[in-house]
């Protein structure tokens, strides 16, 4: 049986149109529960960058990584632009994965 692996690359912003994030990780919801709660010090923590505006699915890490690295050299508009094709309203595509635990 083979194994099918799952990688992300994803962007986070602080609001709409606000200060944005690009990261690649194997587990999407532990990931932006994480920088929801402010688990991990760094850019995301310091500028209130949590709201999951766009993510792309990969079977394999090779290809994940370099979509990251591509993204993150594409200037602001092109990042901008291509959240809004898929994300017109600028919905924090992850604002119900935690209700259970945020909202206690």
């Amino acid at each position: 049986m083979k194994i099918i692996h799952q990688y992300y690359v994803y962007i986070l912003a602080s609001k709409i149109r606000g200060t944005l994030y690009i990261g690649m990780t194997n587990d999407l919801q532990r990931r932006v529960y994480e920088h929801k709660m402010g688990i991990k010090k760094g850019f995301t923590l310091k500028y209130g960058v949590n709201k999951l505006m766009y993510f792309e699915t990969f079977q394999n890490v090779n290809e994940a990584i370099d979509r990251e690295k591509k993204l993150k050299k594409w200037n602001r508009s092109w990042k901008i632009e291509l959240i809004e094709k898929e994300n017109i309203k600028w919905k924090d595509l992850a604002s119900d994965w935690y209700d259970n635990i945020l909202n206690d």
